[in-house]
């Protein structure tokens, strides 16, 4: 039976980071399924999803807490399942574009959850280097069966209107399961 282990690590960007931490994975007789990384200022983030044995996934659990002291990253580790994707008809990509404001990321969430939608992924960059201040958030929204696309783009729009955000919408031609 294949086991799965989610890792997020974090810490001052340098080179060799990315390559010691799948070094690990290999050497534990492990698989990455699925993996994020990114600089947030002059921080160094990996998520990482990893396949293996119980014995594999444990040898893991064990060696990493070392492997960090020596790479000087925070880590944090959960076992997890296969990820089974839900049945959605659409996707559609959302931008929104403005002035940034505070508030805007909670308010933009906030309306898709009250709606039931599920975010596939969240993107989301403010420029302050600028005398514009702008913000950008990118979306990616699974769109259910039950969900009137049209009208949902339509409120979509009046929001990004009160926000004050131009927006623009792409739909999708068919979703692959991730």
């Amino acid at each position: 039976m294949t086991n799965y282990l989610v890792v997020t690590a974090m810490g001052a960007d340098r080179p060799g980071l990315v390559g010691k931490l799948s070094r690990l994975v290999s050497e534990c007789d492990c698989d990455i399924v699925d993996s994020r990384m990114a600089l947030f200022g002059n921080e160094f983030t990996l998520i990482m999803m990893v396949s293996g044995s119980w014995s594999s996934i444990t040898k893991i659990e064990t060696t990493l807490p070392s492997l960090s002291v020596e790479l000087d990253l925070m880590t944090v580790m959960k076992r997890t399942s296969k990820h089974t994707p839900q049945n959605y008809i659409s996707r559609i990509e959302v931008a929104f574009n403005g002035e940034d404001q505070r508030g805007t990321m909670n308010t933009i969430t906030q309306f898709l959850a009250d709606r039931s939608l599920d975010l596939a992924a969240v993107r989301s960059h403010a420029d302050d280097d600028s005398d514009l201040n702008t913000q950008t958030i990118l979306l990616s929204i699974n769109i259910p069966e039950k969900v009137d696309l049209a009208k949902l783009e339509v409120s979509i729009k009046q929001l990004a209107e009160q926000l004050s955000l131009e927006c623009t919408i792409k739909r999708m031609q068919g979703i692959a399961a991730p």
